[in-house]
């Protein structure tokens, strides 16, 4: 397991998880406005690239043997499979920005949520993201275009599943509102650097006795 050196000024994780089409990616447009100092975690995944996605930039887009290859050389920090698709995170860079002081932040579902909780639970803040109601649900993936009529079967039946695990989280936004949600993540993402857990507290008494 990956240790860090100090438990001062070391860096934190923010955690988003919520079903396809609950609106994370515009929330977190928003919040990268508003903070510094972060590194996203940039999934590695085998599913074919959507319109207008980039390579290294929304994904790693890899063949199905290059990643298998890689959780057999044990290069993922969490892995799952969805929607007949892999989807991991590397270990090396998310370590290299915890070593930085980043804010790390994961947007990964329920399931790469708890492998990244049991590893960092520590320095980890969650967050579940959901949309007022599954209609609600069900009509922005119809009206994003995106998605065939059985993927949205399929996507609508997991979040289904994945709101069950809501109570594993530290925290729920329910994307009602845009301008709403944004303040509530960016005061949660403010939170999750000042975290108790984050530092050393004999060092900090001792330094305050001393000053």
């Amino acid at each position: 397991m990956y240790k860090l050196k100090s438990k001062i000024n070391k860096g934190s994780i923010l955690i988003l998880s919520g079903p396809s089409g609950c609106g994370k990616s515009s929330l977190l447009k928003e919040l990268y406005k508003k903070i510094d100092n972060y590194y996203f975690s940039i999934s590695t995944t085998t599913r074919e690239p959507r319109k207008g996605e980039v390579h290294g930039i929304d994904y790693f887009f890899v063949s199905k043997e290059d990643f298998e290859s890689g959780i057999k050389n044990n290069n993922f920090l969490e892995f799952a499979k969805v929607h007949n698709n892999y989807y991991g995170t590397s270990a090396k860079e998310v370590n290299n920005a915890l070593e930085q002081s980043k804010l790390v932040i994961f947007d990964i579902d329920v399931q790469g949520h708890d492998l990244v909780q049991n590893i960092f639970s520590d320095i980890t803040t969650s967050i579940f993201i959901t949309t007022p109601s599954s209609q609600e649900l069900k009509n922005r993936l119809l009206s994003r275009n995106t998605d065939s009529d059985s993927s949205i079967i399929n996507r609508l039946k997991n979040a289904k599943e994945e709101i069950k695990h809501i109570s594993k989280y530290d925290y729920l936004i329910i994307n009602d509102n845009l301008k709403e949600s944004v303040k509530q993540l960016i005061s949660i993402s403010f939170a999750a650097k000042l975290k108790m857990k984050l530092f050393n507290s004999e060092d900090i008494i001792t330094s305050w006795e001393n000053k």
